[in-house]
């Protein structure tokens, strides 16, 4: 009897052991991110601000004092306003010296007119000789040279006194005054800085190492800082050909795909500039799995919820992230944590609408 109840203990002992080792293996939640493609990338972000694409510095063509100046910065001109005017006094003497020349001069001429009749009359009745004749007649194209240079004179001066007020030729805002009124300057001195704003685009200071490395490949996206939301594309107009000795930057003007309404002179802009890669993919670093000197990740199957590895190859990582160009297809799902201990097969949960 002790026998047989011996032989039933060790006979449920067994079933319960053989019971415990086809127990299926526990179905581990995860999380999980899907496979983005990246066929571009982000080169850096620089910051700038809209400028216009033609801007001029006018100052006046003589020399003087500045009387007053009509307008100030921002203001919108149109082509003939008034933007500053000199002390005209210097340019009306010499306005009312000229006019004197002048009268003097032809008084000469008629003078030297009537001389040039008399001598050829005496002359043509046999009584006048050669020799006056010629000498009146010199006379007279001599004061009718000084007559021409006179009235040059005149027109020079009247320019001169138009001289000392500085209009604007074009439609324009007003962005720099360098010239304060009281202030004398001289001839093509710098005085107002106008520029157009019916042509704006976008300027950055890039370092000296990327500008190196331009290309036509490079794609910059422009934003306002303010309103990220108001951005355009733009493509690069102008690079500077020297660096500023001071930043070690090189000035890039970028020319605008579109010029949003928001985009006035002087606002302040945010430039991305990406690049076209070879398609790859970033993923965080918590689902890089490192074995026997391969780089693995793990692969889950949405039909039968298990997962698999699969080695892929790296071109980049950081403290955060790593970067792959083979390996994994796009959309597919991929663990991101605790990738050391899973198994090939192994069921799986995870959240469809989580990443």
């Amino acid at each position: 009897m002790k026998r047989l109840l011996l032989m039933l203990s060790v006979g449920a002992l067994l079933a319960a052991c053989s019971s415990e080792d086809e127990a299926p293996e526990p179905i581990r939640p995860v999380l999980w991110t899907k496979v983005e493609p990246q066929a571009k990338a982000q080169l850096g972000r620089f910051a700038g601000t809209i400028q216009a694409r033609f801007e001029s510095t006018l100052g006046f063509r003589v020399s003087g004092r500045i009387a007053r100046r009509w307008l100030d910065v921002g203001a919108q001109v149109k082509p003939g306003d008034t933007l500053a005017t000199l002390d005209p006094t210097d340019q009306q003497n010499q306005l009312r010296a000229a006019e004197g020349d002048l009268a003097r001069v032809q008084a000469q001429w008629i003078n030297a007119q009537a001389d040039a009749r008399r001598q050829q009359q005496l002359y043509d009745r046999g009584v006048g000789a050669q020799a006056q004749l010629d000498i009146a007649q010199a006379n007279l194209k001599t004061t009718a040279a000084s007559l021409e240079q006179a009235r040059s004179a005149l027109s020079q001066a009247h320019d001169q006194l138009g001289y000392t007020t500085l209009s604007s030729d074009h439609a324009a805002v007003i962005t720099d005054w360098k010239a304060e009124a009281g202030q004398t300057v001289s001839a093509g001195e710098a005085v107002v800085t106008l520029a157009r704003p019916d042509v704006k685009e976008a300027v950055i200071d890039l370092p000296i190492g990327l500008a190196e490395q331009l290309s036509k490949g490079l794609t910059f996206t422009v934003a306002s800082q303010l309103e990220p939301s108001i951005n355009t594309t733009a493509n690069l107009r102008e690079l500077e050909p020297q660096a500023d000795a001071t930043t070690r930057t090189r000035r890039a003007r970028l020319t605008l795909a579109s010029t949003p309404a928001a985009f006035h002179l002087g606002t302040a802009i945010s430039v991305t500039l990406t690049s076209d890669v070879t398609p790859r993919s970033e993923l965080p670093l918590s689902a890089l799995l490192e074995r026997d000197g391969k780089h693995q990740v793990w692969v889950i199957d949405p039909a039968s919820k298990t997962v698999a590895t699969r080695d892929v190859t790296l071109i980049d990582r950081t403290d955060e992230t790593f970067v792959l160009t083979a390996g994994v297809q796009p959309g597919e799902r991929v663990v991101t944590a605790g990738v050391n201990s899973l198994k090939p097969g192994q069921k799986v949960a995870f959240d469809e609408d989580a990443q």
